[in-house]
């Protein structure tokens, strides 16, 4: 089995507009089981450290079906794959998945499940070790909340609202305290479908099916207008990802139109574009590994 992957060189420019191709690669799996979890994902997140991946997949009979993969090196340089111990499966789709530091980093993982006839949407929060029999730690928090089908999620690592979770929905922003259940909810003109929470600060970027990428600093949570976009900034088609870089005056975007270019968060303009990249239709995302220097982006064949 084969799949397609967009590679660049991440580079955050000059104050100049710069310019770079991507090229595809293609890769092998001959594991069966590994082929099928990555040959049509729904959605795929690594872990903070790039050792784990969490895998959502379509099930034929409908609904999906998800869990843990564990990565590991070998002395001579050589990748093995392991599949954790338990898979779960479910009759309603999940729409986005994230990572989340509740007890230590990387401790639980946040899902966004669709309603399905007389059950609502709900925003499920799971311990990651719920998928691993040989673990021996107990599961931790295990809760869900009632919201309505959402879009995308994020989670909160800075220690100010280090608890705290966002979904970006139809026309709306919920930005929760996982532990008070405490809500602020912003109003939007357009599907809010990708989101990505600064470090540094309590900054929560989000793209929308619009096109527009906004942010909402946490710490204004009490104005009622729309200055609490405190970003404000434009791609030409709905955007399906968005990534604030390690230097946080800087912020990855990709569109469905395939486009991917970094943002000067601070004069609102890009300043680098990765040209190769093709998504026409598709919802996907992309990876940086800023160690390694490498921006990775899917594609659907």
């Amino acid at each position: 089995m084969t799949i397609v992957i967009s590679v660049g060189v991440l580079n955050k420019g000059n104050d100049l507009f710069s310019c770079y191709c991507v090229v595809q690669l293609k890769i092998s799996i001959k594991n069966p089981l590994i082929g099928y979890l990555f040959s049509f994902p729904r959605l795929s997140q690594g872990d903070s450290v790039c050792e784990r991946v969490f895998t959502v997949n379509d099930v034929s009979h409908g609904g999906c079906k998800y869990g843990i993969m564990n990565f590991s090196s070998g002395s001579r340089g050589s990748l093995s794959v392991e599949m954790c111990d338990n898979l779960y499966f479910t009759n309603r789709k999940v729409n986005s998945i994230c990572w989340a530091s509740v007890n230590y980093p990387d401790s639980h993982v946040l899902l966004c499940l669709v309603g399905a006839a007389d059950t609502p949407g709900c925003v499920s929060l799971l311990p990651a070790s719920l998928f691993s029999n040989s673990n021996p730690d107990q599961p931790g928090m295990l809760c869900s909340f009632k919201i309505s089908t959402a879009w995308s999620c994020a989670w909160c690592f800075n220690p100010q609202f280090d608890k705290t979770f966002s979904t970006g929905l139809t026309r709306r922003v919920i930005v929760k305290d996982a532990e008070t259940g405490r809500t602020q909810t912003y109003g939007v003109g357009t599907d809010v479908l990708a989101q990505h929470f600064a470090l540094r600060v309590p900054v929560l970027f989000n793209g929308c099916r619009s096109g527009e990428i906004f942010s909402i600093d946490l710490r204004q949570r009490g104005r009622r207008d729309h200055s609490w976009k405190a970003s404000r900034f434009h791609h030409e088609s709905a955007i399906t990802s968005v990534r604030v870089l390690q230097d946080e005056n800087y912020l990855l975007a990709a569109d469905m139109l395939g486009q991917i270019k970094t943002w000067d968060v601070r004069v609102r303009k890009p300043v680098l574009e990765y040209k190769g990249h093709h998504n026409e239709h598709a919802y996907l995302p992309i990876h940086v590994n800023e160690h390694e220097g490498l921006l990775l982006a899917g594609r659907r064949r």
